[in-house]
Protein backbone atom coordinates (compact mmCIF):
# COMPACT_ATOMS: atom_id res chain seq x y z
CA UNK A 1 0.00 0.00 0.00
CA UNK A 2 1.56 3.19 -0.94
CA UNK A 3 1.94 5.61 2.08
CA UNK A 4 -0.60 9.36 1.68
CA UNK A 5 2.24 12.22 0.34
CA UNK A 6 3.22 14.41 3.22
CA UNK A 7 0.97 17.54 3.56
CA UNK A 8 2.52 20.65 2.46
CA UNK A 9 3.79 22.94 4.56
CA UNK A 10 1.79 26.59 5.12
CA UNK A 11 3.00 29.16 2.61
CA UNK A 12 3.10 31.44 5.32
CA UNK A 13 2.15 30.65 8.84
CA UNK A 14 1.99 32.92 12.04
CA UNK A 15 2.11 32.05 15.55
CA UNK A 16 1.48 34.32 18.20
CA UNK A 17 2.79 37.44 16.54
CA UNK A 18 2.80 40.45 18.59
CA UNK A 19 4.37 44.64 17.61
CA UNK A 20 4.35 46.85 19.95
CA UNK A 21 4.94 50.69 19.41
CA UNK A 22 5.02 52.12 22.44
CA UNK A 23 1.99 50.87 24.81
CA UNK A 24 -0.04 50.43 21.63
CA UNK A 25 -0.41 46.70 20.37
CA UNK A 26 -1.02 46.88 17.07
CA UNK A 27 -0.91 42.88 16.87
CA UNK A 28 -2.04 41.41 19.99
CA UNK A 29 -0.45 37.09 19.42
CA UNK A 30 -1.83 36.66 16.18
CA UNK A 31 -2.04 33.30 14.54
CA UNK A 32 -3.16 31.62 11.28
CA UNK A 33 -1.77 29.43 8.42
CA UNK A 34 -2.08 30.36 4.38
CA UNK A 35 -2.45 26.84 2.52
CA UNK A 36 -0.43 27.23 -0.87
CA UNK A 37 -2.41 28.57 -3.73
CA UNK A 38 -4.03 30.16 -1.38
CA UNK A 39 -5.52 33.45 -1.73
CA UNK A 40 -5.88 35.56 2.00
CA UNK A 41 -7.98 38.46 2.23
CA UNK A 42 -6.85 40.90 5.62
CA UNK A 43 -10.18 43.02 5.93
CA UNK A 44 -10.03 45.18 8.62
CA UNK A 45 -10.54 49.16 9.49
CA UNK A 46 -7.91 51.81 9.89
CA UNK A 47 -5.70 50.44 13.13
CA UNK A 48 -6.73 47.17 12.69
CA UNK A 49 -3.46 45.52 12.14
CA UNK A 50 -3.23 44.95 8.13
CA UNK A 51 -0.45 46.98 7.21
CA UNK A 52 1.83 45.84 10.50
CA UNK A 53 1.31 42.88 9.29
CA UNK A 54 1.81 43.22 5.65
CA UNK A 55 5.37 44.92 7.04
CA UNK A 56 6.71 42.21 9.06
CA UNK A 57 5.70 39.54 6.48
CA UNK A 58 7.59 41.27 3.93
CA UNK A 59 10.69 42.13 6.19
CA UNK A 60 10.11 45.39 6.68
CA UNK A 61 9.41 45.30 10.35
CA UNK A 62 10.54 43.45 13.11
CA UNK A 63 7.90 41.78 15.20
CA UNK A 64 8.10 42.42 19.40
CA UNK A 65 6.83 38.67 19.93
CA UNK A 66 5.56 35.13 17.83
CA UNK A 67 7.13 34.13 14.34
CA UNK A 68 5.82 34.49 11.00
CA UNK A 69 7.56 32.14 8.13
CA UNK A 70 7.24 32.56 4.59
CA UNK A 71 7.71 28.80 2.44
CA UNK A 72 8.88 27.87 5.80
CA UNK A 73 11.57 30.33 6.49
CA UNK A 74 11.40 33.06 9.43
CA UNK A 75 11.00 37.08 8.39
CA UNK A 76 13.39 38.15 10.76
CA UNK A 77 16.26 35.58 10.60
CA UNK A 78 16.04 34.73 7.17
CA UNK A 79 15.57 37.76 5.51
CA UNK A 80 17.69 37.69 2.63
CA UNK A 81 16.43 34.18 1.64
CA UNK A 82 12.19 35.61 2.27
CA UNK A 83 12.68 38.30 0.03
CA UNK A 84 13.59 36.10 -2.86
CA UNK A 85 10.37 34.08 -2.55
CA UNK A 86 7.90 36.86 -2.43
CA UNK A 87 6.31 39.58 -4.69
CA UNK A 88 4.92 42.72 -3.26
CA UNK A 89 2.53 45.13 -4.73
CA UNK A 90 2.22 48.20 -2.30
CA UNK A 91 0.31 50.70 -2.40
CA UNK A 92 2.58 53.21 -3.55
CA UNK A 93 3.95 52.73 -7.06
CA UNK A 94 7.46 51.12 -7.09
CA UNK A 95 7.90 51.68 -10.56
CA UNK A 96 10.11 54.39 -11.93
CA UNK A 97 8.14 56.80 -14.26
CA UNK A 98 11.05 58.29 -16.13
CA UNK A 99 12.08 54.32 -17.55
CA UNK A 100 10.04 52.59 -19.79
CA UNK A 101 8.09 49.48 -18.86
CA UNK A 102 11.06 46.70 -20.34
CA UNK A 103 13.63 48.78 -18.46
CA UNK A 104 11.87 48.38 -15.42
CA UNK A 105 11.16 44.57 -15.44
CA UNK A 106 15.27 44.22 -16.65
CA UNK A 107 16.40 46.43 -13.46
CA UNK A 108 14.32 44.13 -11.34
CA UNK A 109 15.55 41.13 -12.72
CA UNK A 110 19.00 42.50 -12.23
CA UNK A 111 18.20 43.03 -8.72
CA UNK A 112 17.56 39.52 -8.04
CA UNK A 113 20.48 37.93 -10.01
CA UNK A 114 18.30 37.03 -13.55
CA UNK A 115 20.71 38.23 -16.36
CA UNK A 116 21.68 37.40 -19.81
CA UNK A 117 19.11 35.42 -22.19
CA UNK A 118 16.91 34.43 -19.20
CA UNK A 119 16.36 37.91 -18.28
CA UNK A 120 15.37 38.76 -21.72
CA UNK A 121 12.67 35.95 -22.07
CA UNK A 122 11.58 36.39 -18.64
CA UNK A 123 10.84 40.34 -19.52
CA UNK A 124 9.71 39.28 -23.03
CA UNK A 125 7.25 36.43 -21.56
CA UNK A 126 5.39 39.17 -18.90
CA UNK A 127 5.03 41.88 -20.98
CA UNK A 128 3.17 39.45 -23.04
CA UNK A 129 1.09 37.82 -20.59
CA UNK A 130 0.51 40.80 -18.98
CA UNK A 131 -0.76 43.14 -22.62
CA UNK A 132 1.97 45.35 -22.10
CA UNK A 133 3.77 44.88 -25.64
CA UNK A 134 2.47 47.60 -27.59
CA UNK A 135 3.43 49.66 -24.69
CA UNK A 136 6.81 48.18 -23.59
CA UNK A 137 8.97 50.90 -24.79
CA UNK A 138 6.69 53.74 -23.63
CA UNK A 139 8.12 55.38 -20.32
CA UNK A 140 5.88 54.43 -17.31
CA UNK A 141 4.79 57.92 -16.55
CA UNK A 142 2.43 57.67 -19.56
CA UNK A 143 0.53 54.59 -18.58
CA UNK A 144 -2.92 54.82 -16.85
CA UNK A 145 -3.41 53.38 -13.85
CA UNK A 146 -4.60 50.30 -15.04
CA UNK A 147 -1.63 49.59 -17.00
CA UNK A 148 0.74 50.84 -14.35
CA UNK A 149 -1.08 48.09 -12.02
CA UNK A 150 -0.55 45.64 -15.05
CA UNK A 151 3.25 46.53 -14.78
CA UNK A 152 3.83 46.23 -11.23
CA UNK A 153 2.45 42.92 -11.56
CA UNK A 154 4.72 41.94 -14.23
CA UNK A 155 7.57 43.43 -11.95
CA UNK A 156 6.79 41.41 -9.34
CA UNK A 157 6.22 38.42 -11.24
CA UNK A 158 9.81 38.18 -12.69
CA UNK A 159 11.66 36.41 -10.22
CA UNK A 160 8.92 33.80 -10.10
CA UNK A 161 7.95 34.41 -5.99
CA UNK A 162 6.24 31.88 -4.36
CA UNK A 163 4.02 34.43 -2.44
CA UNK A 164 2.50 37.46 -3.53
CA UNK A 165 1.33 40.42 -1.01
CA UNK A 166 -1.08 42.39 -2.28
CA UNK A 167 -1.56 45.72 0.01
CA UNK A 168 -4.68 47.86 -1.29
CA UNK A 169 -3.56 46.48 -4.97
CA UNK A 170 -6.34 48.40 -6.76
CA UNK A 171 -6.08 51.89 -5.43
CA UNK A 172 -6.96 54.85 -7.28
CA UNK A 173 -8.32 52.23 -10.09
CA UNK A 174 -11.56 52.83 -11.93
CA UNK A 175 -14.04 50.13 -11.45
CA UNK A 176 -13.64 48.84 -14.74
CA UNK A 177 -9.65 48.92 -14.36
CA UNK A 178 -10.18 47.39 -11.26
CA UNK A 179 -11.97 44.09 -12.93
CA UNK A 180 -9.44 44.25 -15.35
CA UNK A 181 -6.37 43.94 -12.75
CA UNK A 182 -8.30 41.45 -10.93
CA UNK A 183 -8.90 38.86 -13.81
CA UNK A 184 -5.31 39.47 -14.71
CA UNK A 185 -4.20 38.69 -11.08
CA UNK A 186 -6.50 35.26 -10.85
CA UNK A 187 -5.73 33.67 -13.79
CA UNK A 188 -1.66 34.19 -13.89
CA UNK A 189 -2.07 33.09 -10.14
CA UNK A 190 -4.08 30.20 -11.07
CA UNK A 191 -1.61 29.31 -13.34
CA UNK A 192 0.89 29.44 -11.16
CA UNK A 193 -0.16 28.15 -8.12
CA UNK A 194 0.77 31.17 -6.16
CA UNK A 195 -0.06 32.16 -2.66
CA UNK A 196 -1.64 35.58 -1.76
CA UNK A 197 -2.18 37.79 0.86
CA UNK A 198 -4.09 40.55 0.30
CA UNK A 199 -4.63 43.46 2.78
CA UNK A 200 -7.81 45.48 1.35
CA UNK A 201 -11.10 47.35 2.31
CA UNK A 202 -13.24 46.57 -0.58
CA UNK A 203 -15.40 44.34 -0.07
CA UNK A 204 -15.63 42.62 -3.80
CA UNK A 205 -12.03 42.01 -3.30
CA UNK A 206 -12.05 40.10 -0.25
CA UNK A 207 -15.09 38.50 -2.00
CA UNK A 208 -12.34 37.04 -4.76
CA UNK A 209 -10.66 35.47 -2.43
CA UNK A 210 -10.49 31.63 -0.66
CA UNK A 211 -9.76 32.58 2.55
CA UNK A 212 -11.15 35.97 4.72
CA UNK A 213 -9.07 37.05 7.80
CA UNK A 214 -11.18 39.61 10.16
CA UNK A 215 -9.35 41.78 12.01
CA UNK A 216 -9.75 44.69 14.58
CA UNK A 217 -7.50 46.06 16.81
CA UNK A 218 -4.44 44.38 16.33
CA UNK A 219 -7.00 40.64 16.75
CA UNK A 220 -8.02 38.12 14.67
CA UNK A 221 -11.60 37.74 15.27
CA UNK A 222 -12.78 35.60 12.82
CA UNK A 223 -11.05 33.21 9.66
CA UNK A 224 -12.99 31.03 7.05
CA UNK A 225 -14.15 31.46 3.52
CA UNK A 226 -16.25 34.55 2.77
CA UNK A 227 -19.09 32.19 2.26
CA UNK A 228 -18.73 30.63 5.19
CA UNK A 229 -18.81 33.80 7.44
CA UNK A 230 -21.29 35.07 6.06
CA UNK A 231 -23.40 32.12 6.48
CA UNK A 232 -23.44 32.51 10.08
CA UNK A 233 -25.98 35.58 9.82
CA UNK A 234 -28.35 33.13 8.12
CA UNK A 235 -30.28 34.12 4.81
CA UNK A 236 -30.96 37.74 5.14
CA UNK A 237 -30.33 40.86 6.80
CA UNK A 238 -32.97 43.79 7.38
CA UNK A 239 -32.49 47.40 7.51
CA UNK A 240 -35.16 49.66 9.51
CA UNK A 241 -35.33 53.77 9.26
CA UNK A 242 -37.27 54.82 11.53
CA UNK A 243 -37.78 58.13 13.14
CA UNK A 244 -36.85 57.43 16.75
CA UNK A 245 -34.62 54.17 16.24
CA UNK A 246 -34.05 54.16 20.13
CA UNK A 247 -37.56 54.01 21.16
CA UNK A 248 -38.41 51.30 18.31
CA UNK A 249 -35.77 48.95 19.37
CA UNK A 250 -37.69 47.58 22.34
CA UNK A 251 -41.12 47.26 20.36
CA UNK A 252 -39.44 45.42 17.55
CA UNK A 253 -38.94 42.76 20.27
CA UNK A 254 -41.75 42.88 22.72
CA UNK A 255 -44.52 42.67 19.74
CA UNK A 256 -42.83 40.79 17.10
CA UNK A 257 -39.50 39.16 19.07
CA UNK A 258 -36.89 40.83 16.34
CA UNK A 259 -33.96 41.52 17.85
CA UNK A 260 -32.01 44.75 16.65
CA UNK A 261 -29.16 46.41 16.40
CA UNK A 262 -29.19 50.74 16.69
CA UNK A 263 -26.63 52.24 13.21
CA UNK A 264 -26.79 55.93 13.61
CA UNK A 265 -30.27 55.84 12.78
CA UNK A 266 -30.98 52.91 10.98
CA UNK A 267 -32.12 49.44 12.39
CA UNK A 268 -30.17 46.72 11.51
CA UNK A 269 -31.71 42.97 12.37
CA UNK A 270 -30.19 40.10 11.55
CA UNK A 271 -31.34 35.97 10.79
CA UNK A 272 -34.38 37.74 9.68
CA UNK A 273 -36.34 36.15 7.58
CA UNK A 274 -35.82 38.57 4.98
CA UNK A 275 -39.22 40.17 3.10
CA UNK A 276 -41.47 38.29 5.23
CA UNK A 277 -40.08 40.40 8.58
CA UNK A 278 -40.10 44.06 6.54
CA UNK A 279 -43.71 43.41 5.65
CA UNK A 280 -44.24 42.50 9.59
CA UNK A 281 -42.25 45.67 10.63
CA UNK A 282 -44.12 47.81 7.86
CA UNK A 283 -47.35 46.64 8.87
CA UNK A 284 -47.33 46.53 12.76
CA UNK A 285 -45.59 50.15 12.71
CA UNK A 286 -46.59 52.31 9.60
CA UNK A 287 -46.22 55.34 11.19
CA UNK A 288 -42.63 55.22 12.81
CA UNK A 289 -41.03 53.17 9.76
CA UNK A 290 -39.85 55.52 7.07
CA UNK A 291 -38.16 53.02 5.01
CA UNK A 292 -37.39 49.20 4.84
CA UNK A 293 -34.73 47.31 3.29
CA UNK A 294 -33.74 43.78 2.57
CA UNK A 295 -30.36 42.58 1.36
CA UNK A 296 -28.36 39.34 1.36
CA UNK A 297 -25.13 39.70 4.17
CA UNK A 298 -21.82 41.28 3.19
CA UNK A 299 -18.53 40.63 5.09
CA UNK A 300 -18.94 43.98 6.61
CA UNK A 301 -21.99 42.20 8.19
CA UNK A 302 -19.71 39.98 9.86
CA UNK A 303 -17.66 42.55 10.88
CA UNK A 304 -20.38 44.64 12.62
CA UNK A 305 -21.76 41.38 13.90
CA UNK A 306 -18.54 40.06 15.57
CA UNK A 307 -16.93 43.78 16.68
CA UNK A 308 -20.60 45.87 17.20
CA UNK A 309 -18.30 48.61 14.25
CA UNK A 310 -19.08 49.16 11.02
CA UNK A 311 -15.91 48.37 8.67
CA UNK A 312 -16.92 51.12 5.92
CA UNK A 313 -17.69 53.89 8.61
CA UNK A 314 -14.01 53.26 10.29
CA UNK A 315 -12.09 53.00 6.53
CA UNK A 316 -14.00 56.26 6.00
CA UNK A 317 -13.02 57.97 9.33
Amino acid sequence: MTPPAPAQPPAVQVVNLERRFGDRAALAGMNFDVAPGERLALLGPNGSGKSTLMRILATLLRPSGGTARVCGLDVTRERAAVRHRLGTVFQSPSLDGKLSVRENLRIQGNLYGVTGPELGRRVEEAIGRLGLAERARDRVETLSGGLKRRAELAKVLLHRPSVLLLDEPSTGLDPAARLDFWATFLAIQQERTLTAVVATHLMDEAERCTQAALLDAGRLVALDTPATLKARLGGTVVDVEAGDPDALVPRLWERLGLRARKLGNTLRIENATGFEAAERIQGAFPREVTAVRVGQPTLEDVFLALTGRRLAAEEAA
